[in-house]
């Protein structure tokens, strides 16, 4: 299936992927919420070209995901700050670092943990139900609509 069929069915998945989908784009926001935020310096801890680097960065700025802000007038630099679209990722990349440490560990690179910055507690965040705040598994929800789907409502 094509990108252009998802936008057609309103598939939030196929969405979000055109903006966020490719390897380089989530290693940029991986180090993004590590607290990088220079060209030079997100370039040497992924090991992007220059060119693939531009162009992801640049995309994320146009998609409202980054924003570009000076911090040198001579000569003039530039660092990359999400944006509160930019913050909405952060489920996501956990989520990504969670599997990744199950089921795709490496040996080359240490595991990098969070720390809650109110009690302390170091580890991986989890999924909270929005009504009585338990925590949620993939088993523990399920879809009332998919794609093209019109929820009925009954009485």
């Amino acid at each position: 299936m094509d990108w252009d069929a998802y936008a057609r069915q309103g598939c939030a998945v196929g969405g979000a992927l055109e903006i966020v989908g490719d390897r380089w784009t989530m290693t940029v926001l991986r180090e993004l919420f590590l607290g990088i935020r220079r060209f030079g310096e997100i370039q040497r801890n992924t090991g992007a070209a220059k060119n693939i680097l531009a162009d992801r960065l640049q995309a994320l700025v146009g998609h409202g995901v980054l924003e570009r802000v000076q911090y040198q007038e001579r000569p003039p630099r530039y660092e990359y700050r999400l944006t509160e679209k930019g913050l909405d990722l952060y489920p996501i990349l956990v989520g990504l670092m969670a599997w990744g440490a199950k089921h795709a560990p490496s040996a080359a690179e240490p595991l990098v943990l969070v720390q809650h910055k109110a009690c302390g507690a170091v580890g991986l965040p989890q999924l909270t139900c929005t009504g009585c705040g338990e925590p949620v598994g993939p088993r523990d929800m399920r879809a009332l609509a998919g794609p093209g789907a019109v929820l009925k409502q009954t009485a």
